[in-house]
Order: structure tokens, then sequence, then C-alpha cells
């Protein structure tokens, strides 16, 4: 039996959790989250054949969700959502309500900030490589909801979607993947010193 003493167990954890529990502290990761996307969709540049801009905001919901865990990304994003749509200029450049053709990624960003959460659950942030498998994942929720949304909203073709809404934003997406690759397993590391 070795003397040393080992890391506390953290698996069943997300970061959040290791900020000392109350309804005060998930409040205010709850509206921080849903702050932070509304900055980050603040960074915002226009795709040229495109109603979508590529934004910051895809890496701010998969971190939020990661961080939070499910339950708190969910309410994450829906308040993001919601005050969006009552009125509030966060989502991309400055806009809000839900009559935009890039609404169905921000109904997208919901579920995926519920799945990286649960994925964050069980160590999915632990490591480069589970870190970027569960953000792809989460990014291929967001597009599963918005690509055809923005086909609806437009009357495009699904092919015309997928070129407008997806293909022109997929080297931008690995390089946010890859930025929390680095980001939460070396956030793990230090916590866990």
């Amino acid at each position: 039996m070795s003397t040393a003493a080992a890391a506390p167990a953290r698996t069943g954890l997300v970061l959040a959790d290791l900020i000392p529990a109350s309804r005060v502290r998930d409040l205010a990761l709850v509206v921080g989250g849903a702050a932070l996307t509304g900055l980050a969709a603040q960074i915002a540049v226009p795709v040229p054949g495109s109603p979508v801009p590529v934004t910051g905001q895809t890496l701010a919901v998969l971190l939020v969700g990661t961080a939070l865990g499910a339950g708190r990304g969910f309410l994450s994003l829906a308040l993001y959502a919601l005050a969006g749509i009552a009125g509030v200029p966060w989502f991309a450049e400055g806009t809000s309500g839900a009559a935009a053709p890039s609404f169905g990624y921000i109904l997208g960003m919901i579920l995926a900030s519920t799945v990286v959460g649960a994925l964050a659950r069980r160590g999915a942030d632990r490591t480069a490589l589970r870190t970027v498998g569960a953000m792809l994942l989460g990014e291929a929720v967001i597009y599963a909801v918005g690509v055809p949304y923005l086909a609806l909203a437009t009357g495009m073709s699904a092919s015309a979607a997928i070129a407008a809404g997806l293909t022109p934003f997929l080297i931008g997406d690995a390089l946010k993947a890859a930025l929390a690759m680095g980001a939460l397993p070396t956030a793990w590391k230090l916590i866990n010193r």
C-alpha cells in the first residue's frame, strides 16, 4: 500500500462543482454563462453568401456546458435564448428575437450545452482526446438543429443550407475544439495538483 497521498477523486464533478455549493452560486453561474455567451456572440465575422456569421458564441456555449454541467448549462443557454427573444440584443451582431434564420443554431446550442455538460460529468473534459470528442459532438448537435432551421427559415434546399450554414464554419469550429482541448484538461490538471 502506498503512503503517498492520492489526489482527491473528481469523477462525477464538473468544474463549477468545485465552488462551494449554494443557490446563489448556481444562479450566478447560470446568469454568468448566459452573459458570457452573449458577449462571445458579439465577436462576429460575416460570411459571404451566408446569413450566419462566424462568432465566438459556439466556443462559449461549449465551455459553459462543460464547466457548468448539463443542468446549469441548459438553464444558462435557455436564459440566453429567452432573454434574446425578449429583446436583449446579445445574439450575433447585437441582434435579438426569434425571427432570424440563425435562431435554429441558438436552439441547437441549448441542446449542445446539455450534451457536453453530461459528458463532462462523465470525465469527457479531463483529457485532450476526450475533450475534442465532446466538443465536436456538441458542434454536431448545434448543426443538426441549426442547418435544417436555416433551410426552413430561408427556403433554401438542404444542400444550399449545408453550403451556407455548415461548410464555411468547419475550420473555425475545429479551432474552437482545439482551444477547448487545451483549456479544459489543463484546468483539471491545475486543480488536481
